[in-house]
């Protein structure tokens, strides 16, 4: 099959939906389909190939709700010869765009929803909910399938479930994955009380809960002195986590390392001894929590994450309630203050992810949903 792929960004930026789209896109190619890319030029990277994965990047203007708006997306769309377009969600102006042309085209469609849709204040919410209730709406009518990474989503999508019932017969499940070939243990020795988080460090991001678990730091600094967090991201509001960090009288114990290369992040994930995604609000998935257990590292994580339910029923490390740096602190003490404790989980993780979360088991899944939409 031809195949098209049209998120807002795409490798080498790094972010949630931009891995799934690569390893997703990379595994179709290695199964013998022709996969092309079309996504903004964020960061700047040439048109070309990558990894066997054609890829078209187009200039953007400006962003709307951390979506590039690319004024030549459609034309682009429209030049391209597939059977199935593969869109993703949440960024409107890519998913709109490519669900509507595909119609036209008489073209199949495919959306992932990753995440709930909700805009922090007054004016955002309002206009959030008028888009969700006409545009978005006439997409998901118009798409011929809808994947939902979250299997949980209609208890936990709160501002869109209502929305996605109405479509439930198009709707099926499948969740991220991970490439357990590349996020594996080295065998290396842990650092001893270190922590690892990663994230970009923008305003879109602040939901991954890193103020909430700079709090928790400065809680468990008491009976554990030598605690070390790294922080593994970029973003505008790294300035201002940094200065939260020494307000707290964290600083020492608080390392910015900036954003990391695929290799970099293995072996600070193998290094650590916990990582921890401290989410606020309704984490779609949390592949990074993936690639930590992955490498045998035990987790932190709150009961938004998609994938926290695995967590607990796998004992992979701890779910607590969001937005409580206290309960982050127990969370952190009961780890770090049992080793044995520790590896189980590690071990307990790595498991998990090689029998339900490889992406040649996802890649599988995926490719029988275009199949029977092209029966």
């Amino acid at each position: 099959m031809k195949l098209l792929q049209t998120p807002a960004r795409f490798h080498p930026y790094i972010g949630g939906v931009e891995n799934h789209v690569f390893y997703l896109s990379k595994e179709l190619v290695e199964m013998g389909h022709t996969v092309k890319v079309i996504c903004a030029d964020e960061p700047q990277s040439k048109t070309g190939n990558v990894q066997g994965i054609e890829v078209e990047r187009l200039p953007y203007f400006f962003k709307i709700a951390n979506t590039n708006i690319c004024l030549g997306l459609p034309r682009a769309i429209l030049r391209s010869d597939f059977d199935v377009i593969h869109t993703h969600m949440p960024t409107p102006w890519t998913c709109d765009w490519s669900i509507l042309l595909s119609r036209l085209m008489g073209k199949r469609s495919v959306i992932t929803i990753h995440n709930d849709m909700d805009k922090p204040g007054f004016l955002s919410k309002i206009i959030t909910d008028i888009y969700l209730h006409t545009i978005f709406l006439l997409s998901l009518s118009l798409a011929d399938k809808i994947i939902i990474v979250n299997e949980e989503w209609e208890k936990s999508f709160s501002n869109t479930s209502h929305i996605l019932k109405r479509y439930k017969t198009k709707i099926s499940t499948s969740p991220n994955g991970v490439d357990s070939e590349v996020f594996k243990p080295l065998n290396t020795a842990r650092e001893r009380h270190a922590l690892l988080f990663v994230s970009i460090l923008d305003k879109h991001h602040r939901f991954k809960g890193l103020g909430y678990l700079l709090g928790a730091i400065k809680l468990v600094r008491q009976s554990i002195p030598d605690i070390k967090l790294t922080i593994v991201g970029e973003g505008e509001l790294k300035d201002f986590y940094i200065r939260e960090a020494d307000d707290l009288n964290i600083g020492q114990c608080v390392e910015f390392v900036g954003a990391k290369k695929q290799e970099d992040l293995v072996t600070l994930y193998d290094r650590a001894s916990l990582f921890v995604l401290p989410s606020t609000e309704i984490e779609g998935f949390g592949i990074v929590l993936l690639e930590a257990m992955a490498c045998k590292t035990p987790v932190i994580a709150t009961d938004t994450v998609g994938v926290a339910k695995d967590v607990i029923q796998n004992d992979c490390g701890i779910v607590v309630e969001p937005r409580n740096s206290r309960a982050l602190a127990d969370a952190i003490t009961a780890i770090l203050g049992n080793a044995k404790l520790g590896r189980e989980m590690g071990e307990n993780g790595r498991r998990l992810v090689e029998e339900h979360y490889s992406w040649g088991t996802i890649g599988r899944k995926i490719e029988s949903i275009y199949k029977r939409l092209m029966i």
